[in-house]
């Protein structure tokens, strides 16, 4: 198995890719009778072999016999699609609750051969040295699986506290590691127009070392703050969620990212931008952003991307240029990557058919990984040093009672309260206000209304602050709770239910497991995924860590949420840099206004 440490630049291996050219090498691989996916030209060539050597494309052309030798392997395409590897453009392995080893495993079947990974998560929870952890791991990879410095630990400084922090200085050092790509997304976006001078410095290494920044503008304003954004350096954008806003970053030059998650549908919305618009696609990427293990295993990966968009009316020709070239462009890196040319990786995928398409056979830097839906090669399990599978410190909190989560009040008989407001299928909250009764001096949920309690424990250094509040349209009507150590970005322990016994139960059983997704219901734990790594991974295999995912999911459906990827959903509302309101250690968080506000409306 070639690792991605092992792939040999280009300028090492020129002479022998000219050679085998010139027929005075044979080839280590030939590829004969396929049809030429060229992204370059966007046009389908048929008859076309592909000759290998080094992992890396020598001849591509009409009868590559003459560059067959004794030991070379023939493939036969048998008049399949040869497509270039399809890319991920901006994703979190993190979401997906596996490791890079697990994702990967999971990802190669499907036809991907390059991700490019944010590591945030991480980093919230060990900071630079969890950025490394994941840089060591992803170079041991069989693909190119590339790492985005984080740029914003914390997301929104002053409105939360991670568990650790990223400084300029932190990222003019990981600029210089082998494996790292550029920046990853600009999240506290006030931070960049409001000329806050740390965000700019992280920024301006980034630009030093000659490296692609990227972008998270959630804000539907396209007003000055829009313009000075991006004035500010930011290259890309994955936060859109309307046309316009794809239309207006890609005129100013921005890579909008239309992605296709898990639980975020925003490709549909965007897509006319090209299909009934006619914007040059060469400005457009496709994404995933946060997929979970479940998806991946039963759904596909970008292969699933790149369907969806088809389905929407995107030429598949169009929809393949922006998941290979597009990206490997944006990146700097198509000298490499994003193309079936001379000279690139031989990364390669095989599919009968682009509507739809299926990789039957995936070749990656010249060696065939996966055929038929099944990996080929054998990815034995990383070994994470130990102190990253301690990180839950809930101090005081790990005995906690059920009346810590009471929101008390003095007025009777009810109370107007700031609620988190769930939108199905998309990342943004609705704030809400709503009347909730008063019993006994505290505010009580009110399934009635689609209200449950939510709460967030901080996790990291053992404070014993806990932040309670309301939280409406996850559907909970049974005495239940659903606890987890995933809480973008912060990775607190967030908990939301209707009981606070079961919620007091959930509590206690992630710190005894060590981090994780538990469900209570009724005094029952029905369903728990053990993430020991940061709180945030498992150890195991990506097939157990989805069918651990769908019981999980299955869980929160018996506790009345039906809601599509609801899991998803939940993870997401303590990340302060998505509008309209969320929960932090520090409070509620107004992400319109960049400020906290309280429970209870006065």
């Amino acid at each position: 198995m070639r690792l991605q440490e092992d792939r040999q630049q280009w300028h090492d291996v020129a002479q022998q890719l000219v050679d085998v050219a010139m027929g005075r090498l044979p080839a280590e691989l030939v590829v004969r009778n396929g049809r030429w996916v060229n992204v370059h030209t966007r046009e389908v060539v048929p008859a076309t072999d592909i000759a290998v050597h080094s992992g890396r494309i020598a001849y591509i052309g009409p009868d590559a016999s003459y560059c067959i030798g004794e030991q070379t392997t023939v493939i036969d395409a048998d008049d399949a699609y040869m497509v270039p590897g399809l890319t991920d453009a901006h994703m979190h392995v993190e979401s997906s609750m596996c490791t890079v080893t697990e994702y990967v495993r999971a990802v190669l079947p499907h036809g991907t051969t390059a991700i490019f990974a944010d590591p945030h998560e991480i980093a919230n929870v060990f900071g630079l040295d969890g950025v490394s952890m994941m840089v060591d791991e992803a170079a041991t990879m069989p693909i190119n699986a590339f790492v985005q410095m984080p740029s914003c630990v914390p997301s929104a400084p002053g409105l939360e506290r991670p568990g650790s922090s990223i400084t300029s200085d932190d990222v003019a050092e990981a600029m210089q590691w082998p494996g790292i790509i550029g920046l990853g997304e600009m999240m506290n976006f006030p931070g960049v127009f409001n000329n806050d001078d740390s965000m700019h410095a992280i920024m301006a290494e980034t630009a030093k070392a000659g490296k692609t920044i990227g972008g998270h503008y959630a804000s539907p304003d396209l007003g000055r703050p829009f313009h000075a954004y991006i004035a500010g350096g930011p290259a890309d954008d994955h936060e859109n969620t309307r046309e316009i806003d794809a239309v207006e970053r890609a005129r100013r030059g921005m890579r909008p990212m239309m992605r296709l998650g898990s639980a975020w549908y925003d490709v549909e919305a965007q897509v006319t931008a090209i299909t009934e618009k006619g914007l040059d696609p060469r400005q457009f990427i496709l994404c995933t952003d946060d997929v979970h293990a479940g998806t991946l295993v039963q759904d596909g990966h970008m292969d699933r991307v790149l369907n969806h968009a088809v389905e929407l009316g995107l030429d598949p020709l169009i929809a393949i240029q922006m998941m290979t070239i597009n990206t490997a462009q944006h990146f700097g890196v198509d000298r490499d990557l994003g193309s079936l040319a001379p000279g690139r990786y031989a990364d390669i995928v095989l599919s009968d058919s682009l509507e739809p398409f299926a990789a039957k056979l995936v070749i990656a830097a010249g060696q065939v990984v996966a055929e038929d839906g099944k990996l080929a090669i054998d990815m034995p399990p990383y070994e994470h040093p130990e102190r990253f599978k301690q990180s839950v410190n809930l101090g005081p909190l790990s005995l906690v009672e059920p009346e810590q989560f009471a929101v008390p009040s003095d007025k009777n008989p009810t109370v107007t309260v700031n609620a988190i407001g769930v939108i199905e299928n998309q990342a943004p909250t609705r704030r809400m206000q709503v009347d909730l009764p008063v019993v006994n001096g505290q505010v009580m949920p009110d399934i009635s209304q689609n209200i449950a309690r939510i709460a967030l424990l901080e996790r990291h250094r053992g404070t014993g602050d806990i932040v309670n509040g309301f939280v409406h349209g996850l559907g909970l009507n049974v005495p239940c709770a659903i606890a987890a150590t995933v809480a973008h970005d912060s990775h607190h322990l967030i908990v939301v239910g209707t009981d606070e016994l079961n919620m007091a139960n959930a509590v206690a059983r992630l710190n005894e497991v060590g981090g994780g997704v538990v469900v209570y219901k009724e005094g029952q734990e029905i369903a728990l995924v053990e993430l020991p790594i940061g709180g945030l991974m498992s150890t195991e295999r990506a097939e157990v860590v989805a069918e651990k995912s769908a019981n999980m999911v299955s869980a929160m459906q018996d506790c009345g949420c039906t809601l599509n990827n609801a899991y998803m959903q939940f993870s997401l509302l303590a990340l302060v840099v998505i509008p309209e309101i969320r929960i932090s250690d520090l409070g509620l968080v107004d992400v319109t206004q960049f400020e906290h506000i309280p429970v209870i409306v006065s």
